[in-house]
């Protein structure tokens, strides 16, 4: 069991860790910004990264503050779920109603590696494989769909 101080330098060894791995991955080392993240260019829709106990998880996460934008967003681009899942032939996990650890709720759509812990350092390139590869996919369904979506 770790104590909050070791908890709190485990992650942050790991997202730097996750930080190198990115800076020579073949693909991402050469890109000015590794990844799109916050910077959608859309109000409420995020890309972003979870690692914990569970495994690794890559998320599209619509968190506009009015639900009907935030489901109605969801929706525009649950219409075009065949395009979205193109590069993940295990399909992605569609979730209208998750509730995060705050109480929000928010609609997601995730790519998702289970049966890794961030605890064990060992697993560590499984994430960060897993991440940057699934991350560099929902990216490109997210732009191709975005460019149809107002």
């Amino acid at each position: 069991m770790y104590s909050k101080d070791e908890l709190k330098q485990l992650k942050k060894d790991f997202w730097e860790g996750f930080g190198l791995f990115c800076a020579n991955h073949p693909v991402l080392g050469k890109r000015k910004s590794k990844f799109m993240l916050y910077n959608t260019k859309m109000k409420g829709v995020e890309l972003k990264f979870d690692a914990n106990r569970e495994g690794a998880f890559v998320i599209l996460e619509f968190n506009h503050s009015s639900e009907t934008d935030r489901l109605s967003k969801y929706e525009q681009f649950e219409r075009y779920k065949v395009l979205m899942e193109e590069e993940f032939p295990e399909g992605l996990n569609w979730d209208f109603a998750y509730r995060l650890e705050t109480g929000n709720e928010v609609c997601r759509i995730y790519s998702q590696k289970t049966g890794i812990d961030i605890h064990r350092r060992i697993q560590w390139m499984e994430f960060y494989r897993f991440m940057a590869e699934d991350m560099l996919k929902l990216e490109r369904a997210f732009r191709e769909v975005k460019d149809v979506i107002d």
